[in-house]
């Protein structure tokens, strides 16, 4: 298939496309490259796609309307991965308009052109952040997320929300993936694994939210890709039991489907750091802080949906994710 991913200079959406195009699809990748965070990472994670066959780079931002008009329309893609976002919880606090423009504003433009190319499944990053002020254990997709608690978590939602009007109104099949704390090789420098690993290596002491006590369902990256791609392949369909007098917010009586992708295995965040010491072979200093604004205690996903659907079965420990990162990592900067 010719398949449109977005954010391809991204952590996942460079594995994404590998995979895709390991199996004999023509990817084409759009990211801006933009510089919320070391570009010469995304430039690296690009360098080993733009040698393979089968792999076109467009260097444009989703949330130029029209840049991505004419992509869609010289491509004419068959699908769609819309992972393009500005991430992260806590800068949301600090530049809440990268949230509108990215995740609104380019989404919308994503949406529009699916709907004027005859896209036949668009499959895009959601996140557990949705689930906000909610505390029942595991998240389910059944339950209701209307209380977020950034505004990275209200722009995710929103998506959802959009993509449901143009599954009904159009007939666009979507599904929507909520990430739960993915990791591994190639990671973001503005997440835990990245951070706590450069820190050790370089004898700095590092900040410890809540404690330690946090607890995260942290998801390999391999996993996540296999999940993804399953998904893809799985074209969402209307449910025949959904019901407007009692609504599930997971399903719908048009072509819209949500699903929790996560390992369903919460790791606390202390532990999390001790396999990290045990792989670096060093103890950390640690800066226990409280927990911070935006930031929920825990997050634990139900991935029964995603099971019974796709097969989905998250199998890689996190002792052994872990090892693999902190090899790439020391490999990558020669520590």
């Amino acid at each position: 298939m010719k398949i449109l991913v977005t954010g391809t200079a991204g952590f996942i959406g460079s594995h994404l496309a590998h995979r895709l195009l390991d199996r004999g699809d023509e990817v084409i990748g759009v990211d801006n490259v933009n510089d919320y965070y070391d570009v010469s990472l995304k430039e690296a994670r690009l360098e080993r796609l733009t040698c393979r066959e089968g792999f076109t780079e467009i260097r444009r931002d989703v949330a130029d309307r029209a840049a991505m008009e004419a992509v869609f329309r010289d491509y004419q893609p068959e699908r769609v991965v819309h992972l393009a976002a500005q991430a992260g919880v806590r800068y949301s606090l600090e530049n809440p308009h990268a949230y509108v423009d990215a995740n609104l504003v380019g989404f919308m433009n994503i949406l529009e052109g699916c709907r004027h190319n005859d896209v036949k499944h668009l499959v895009y990053a959601s996140s557990s952040s949705v689930y906000g002020a909610n505390e029942t254990m595991p998240f389910s997709v059944h339950d209701n997320v209307d209380h977020p608690l950034s505004l990275y978590a209200a722009s995710k939602k929103a998506n959802e929300l959009m993509a449901h009007t143009y599954s009904h109104l159009y007939r666009l099949p979507t599904t929507g993936l909520r990430f739960f704390t993915v990791y591994g090789p190639w990671g973001r420098p503005d997440m835990a694994l990245f951070i706590f690993t450069r820190k050790i290596l370089a004898g700095e002491p590092i900040d410890v939210f809540n404690h330690g006590h946090h607890k995260r369902d942290f998801t390999y990256i391999d996993d996540i890709v296999e999940g993804v791609v399953r998904t893809l392949d799985h074209v969402a369909e209307p449910s025949s039991d959904w019901s407007g007098e009692s609504p599930d917010p997971g399903t719908s009586n048009a072509p819209y489907r949500i699903y929790n992708i996560g390992s369903n295995n919460p790791v606390e965040l202390s532990r999390f750091i001790e396999i990290i010491e045990e792989r670096i072979g060093r103890k950390a200093e640690k800066n226990l802080l409280p927990l911070q604004p935006g930031d929920v205690p825990a997050t634990y996903a139900d991935v029964d949906a995603l099971i019974d659907d796709v097969g989905y079965k998250p199998d890689t420990p996190v002792e052994e994710g872990i090892a693999r990162f902190v090899d790439w990592y020391r490999s990558f900067y020669g520590v």
